[in-house]
């Protein structure tokens, strides 16, 4: 038994992920990946989500799903690993993002960044309200 366990766990650890983002406006949030954000389109599929490649060799899908009521959640809902969060927040603020900022117990930003343990953070919300950030390894 132990050993189908393994096995099960092994096969979702190398599987392939998608993201799922609900979306109240699919063309108003595909401009704002793909002219923005500068994602890579994949395209329509069959369901009606519309779908990106990110990551190394396209190794993690975004997809982007109408919903009439769009997203309900007060979190983070994806994350994009950079490698200088200052200059990744320039470029995306050139393309008219605009950065949360947090003074709360915890989590206080200073330019639009906290200091996480060992990240860096900042918070932005894309067309739709979703709440995307950056983050990078320190």
């Amino acid at each position: 038994m132990e050993t189908l366990t393994i096995t099960r766990q092994a096969r979702l650890a190398t599987a392939p992920v998608t993201v799922m983002l609900p979306v109240v406006n699919l063309e108003r949030a595909r401009q704002f990946y793909e002219q923005t954000l500068g994602l890579h389109p994949v395209g329509l599929k069959p369901d009606g989500k519309f779908e990106y490649a990110c990551g190394p060799a396209g190794s993690t899908v975004l997809a982007l799903f109408p919903k009439a009521g769009g997203t309900k959640a007060d979190h983070t809902a994806l994350s994009f690993q950079v490698r200088d969060i200052t200059t990744a927040i320039h470029e995306l603020q050139a393309h008219g993002v605009v950065f949360e900022d947090y003074d709360l117990p915890g989590l206080t930003t200073v330019d639009h960044v906290c200091v996480l343990g060992a990240e860096k953070a900042a918070w932005f919300r894309d067309s739709e309200g979703n709440y995307l950030c950056l983050h990078e390894d320190l």
